[in-house]
């Protein structure tokens, strides 16, 4: 098994497919797809357009739907939701498609669809993403970064720190890096593995989110490990539970 972090969709590679990518928005895409599913949605379709996200949720009864939006962290006017995880409780979710369209994360997804298996990962279900990897021990695993509109940005790195990391309790770090951001992104998780939530204030998309009075989802998106959900991509865009 050969790791490849990539910071931003724009980085992964225009040829070739990866036997497993996964794709990380902590702030907060993918923290949210992982808790949704955990409260009991029957799924997660994410899209990168609003109005496809409008017209293919038309075809699902309203009681049946729930529509998250967010541009810029803030929520999208004429939604249901936004992109915060905490909005995400079993009286909200139970039994229904969550259809969800955010700045970076979605835009992240479909880069990735295209590889054989498409997972998403945060820090709330790091865990479940390691025991697919070192059950499945997939050839080339692409560990993709949402960022920020095109930039870099700590959190999702941090998290793919979080996850090679764990494989280096199987494998050493020259075994399982592909490229030189696999041990970047350790050094990152090494560095500040006991103050995850200090880094996420440090972070520039944490800063937007505290300005828009977003302090509790920082925490909660901080936490390591909360979760036993494996959202893995069942057709393309529609994400589902594997844990």
């Amino acid at each position: 098994m050969k790791l490849f972090v990539y910071h931003t969709p724009e980085l992964v590679p225009a040829e070739g497919k990866a036997a497993c990518a996964i794709a990380i928005d902590v702030l907060r895409a993918t923290t949210t797809i992982a808790t949704a599913l955990a409260a009991g949605a029957e799924a997660v379709q994410a899209f990168s357009d609003l109005d496809e996200l409008m017209e293919v949720s038309e075809e699902w009864a309203a009681e049946k739907r729930l529509r998250a939006g967010e541009r810029g962290g803030a929520k999208v006017t004429g939604y249901d939701l936004g992109n915060s995880p905490l909005d995400c409780t079993p009286e909200l979710m139970q039994g229904k498609r969550l259809f969800i369209s955010t700045t970076n994360g979605t835009r992240c997804l479909e880069r990735i669809q295209g590889a054989a298996a498409v997972l998403t990962a945060a820090l709330v279900n790091r865990q479940a993403v390691v025991r697919y990897l070192l059950n499945h021990q997939p050839e080339t695993v692409w560990i993709v970064g949402s960022g920020w509109e095109g930039s870099f940005s700590l959190e999702d790195t941090v998290c793919a720190g979080a996850i090679a990391h764990s494989l280096m309790q199987e494998s050493d770090l020259d075994h399982l890096a592909g490229n030189d951001e696999v041990a970047g992104a350790v050094a990152l998780y090494t560095q500040w593995n006991d103050r995850l939530l200090e880094l996420l204030h440090h972070a520039s998309h944490g800063k937007r989110l505290l300005h828009l009075d977003g302090e509790d989802d920082l925490k909660y998106c901080a936490q390591v490990d909360v979760l036993d959900i494996l959202p893995m991509q069942q057709t393309s865009g529609v994400l589902m539970n594997h844990g």
